[in-house]
């Protein structure tokens, strides 16, 4: 089993990219299915390497409320306990429509803005002047 700080210091997805990358993707209803597919220890581990990343936390959330409040804080220490009182938590439940917690973007339909057009009429009294000068 490793310690808080060597899975700090090595740093490692404990699953495959494959798996993560469905669980990033993954909608409210088919990520339970697929959180409950690795082992629980692998669970806890998954759920604090997603806590360490800003754009992965609110997944880190979500599954470690699949996890036990033992094996978190056992392979996390205060973190894992931080992030098991976190998943407990109502608003932690009330996700958007992705796990990212990111607003969707919006195109304008619109122009951005509208120039009137500058007509550059040079006087010829004016235009004497700037040859001479």
């Amino acid at each position: 089993m490793f310690s808080s700080r060597d899975a700090f210091e090595n740093d490692f997805c404990p699953v495959r990219d494959e798996l993560l990358g469905e669980m990033y993707r993954a909608n409210a209803n088919g990520l339970p299915v697929l959180v409950e597919s690795v082992p629980s220890e692998v669970r806890a581990m998954l759920a604090l390497f997603c806590y360490r990343r800003s754009h992965l936390h609110a997944l880190a959330v979500a599954i470690a409320a699949s996890c036990v409040e033992r094996e978190l804080i056992e392979i996390g220490g205060r973190v894992g306990s931080t992030l098991y009182a976190l998943s407990r938590e109502p608003a932690a439940h009330s996700t958007s429509a992705s796990y990212g917690g990111r607003k969707p973007i919006t195109l304008s339909t619109r122009p951005l803005s509208s120039f009137k057009l500058i007509e550059d009429e040079v006087e010829d009294e004016d235009l004497a002047e700037a040859v001479t000068a």
